[in-house]
């Protein structure tokens, strides 16, 4: 049975690759050419918890700016911070550093092509080590994502709720997992997942292994996999402050390198907490509230009230960016909705630097 699923799913995989920038598609496969695994690693890296179309741009500009690991790990850390600004998960882009550096200098500037190898490096664990040695250097790995949790579940009526549901549901992807083209394999069920057995509305009627899908008999597909209530989120509250001075430079600070958006730069402010402690302002000035900011994280919501303020003495805190170095690009996205609410509450420079910018 697992060699005739096998087939079936290269078959259509064959035919129904997504292309992507990181992705060597079947028919370049087939002729011998072989991925880039410093891509390959970039694009897991960069898909963890995001999606395919958020993370395309920035992998598409990090290569033009950065096109080997070894520029990568010679790359000054603000700057790779500053182009990972907006993705999310800011620990991502540290342990990519961390990553590269280590690939550098232990391995000669090549990423080891083993599971057990890649293991070892910063900031990769057992799913992209799996990911990267089936995709890069075809081996017979087990890679398991959200999307192949999905299509097991189903292909197996898994009614195990997730996430206790995880070993069963990689066991069964092992199953499956063939010696014969195992990196085409591991991306053609991560394709089947994202575009037919997708969560809501599996299109069952052309999916390449509806006839033996266990969920389609039965008629259930679309309740599974079933998942575990999540706890509600807890919320947090906090204060920042967003200085301007008159000739347009920014009162901003480096976040620490650990924790939420480590690394990143930022406005200054409170700590984040269920009932925060008062923090002094960062500078003396006549601050006046600018509203509310909103942000979901992982575990908790976080609202910030935004204090703004022209400041025309020294700061006790952060440093003056001017406003010709200033890119609010550079800034995570929860300081660029800080960055919005403070423009609309200052007065106007008499010439305005363009630093409005759109939230992503």
């Amino acid at each position: 049975m697992r060699d005739a699923l096998t087939r079936s799913l290269l078959d259509w995989y064959d035919a129904n690759a997504r292309e992507m920038p990181w992705r060597v598609g079947p028919t370049d496969r087939k002729a011998g050419v072989r991925p880039d695994p410093y891509a390959v690693w970039l694009s897991e890296v960069m898909l963890q918890q995001t999606t395919v179309a958020a993370v395309r741009a920035y992998h598409q500009r990090f290569i033009a700016i950065w096109p080997t690991v070894g520029d990568l790990a010679a790359a000054d850390d603000a700057a790779v911070m500053a182009e990972w600004a907006g993705l999310g998960y800011y620990a991502r882009a540290r342990n990519l550093l961390k990553c590269a550096r280590a690939v550098v200098a232990d391995h000669g500037g090549r990423f080891p092509d083993t599971y057990d190898a890649l293991l070892t490096l910063p900031g990769i664990g057992p799913y992209t080590a799996a990911a990267i040695s089936a995709i890069a250097f075809d081996r017979a790995s087990v890679v398991v994502d959200g999307n192949v949790e999905r299509v097991m579940a189903r292909m197996y009526a898994v009614q195990t709720p997730l996430p206790a549901a995880k070993p069963e549901l990689t066991a069964l992807a092992a199953a499956l997992t063939p010696d014969t083209r195992p990196g085409d394999y591991a991306q053609a069920v991560m394709d089947l997942g994202a575009t037919i057995c997708t969560p809501r509305s599996p299109a069952c009627g052309i999916c390449p292994w509806m006839s033996d899908c266990a969920a389609r008999k039965q008629g259930i597909a679309a309740e599974l996999p079933k998942k575990t209530p999540k706890a509600p989120k807890p919320v947090r509250r906090g204060v920042v402050y967003a200085g301007r001075r008159p000739d347009g430079a920014w009162l901003l600070e480096t976040r620490p390198d650990k924790g939420l958006l480590g690394g990143m730069v930022g406005f200054p402010g409170s700590d984040w907490a269920e009932v925060p402690e008062d923090t002094a302002p960062p500078a003396d000035a006549r601050w006046q509230d600018a509203g509310e900011v909103r942000h979901i994280f992982t575990h908790f919501h976080l609202i910030l009230l935004v204090r703004a303020a022209t400041v025309e003495g020294p700061a006790q805190r952060g440093r003056f960016t001017p406003a010709n170095a200033f890119n609010p690009r550079d800034l995570p996205t929860l300081m660029r909705k800080v960055l919005n609410a403070a423009l609309a509450a200052l007065p106007p420079l008499e010439r305005t630097p363009d630093t409005d910018v759109e939230d992503t």
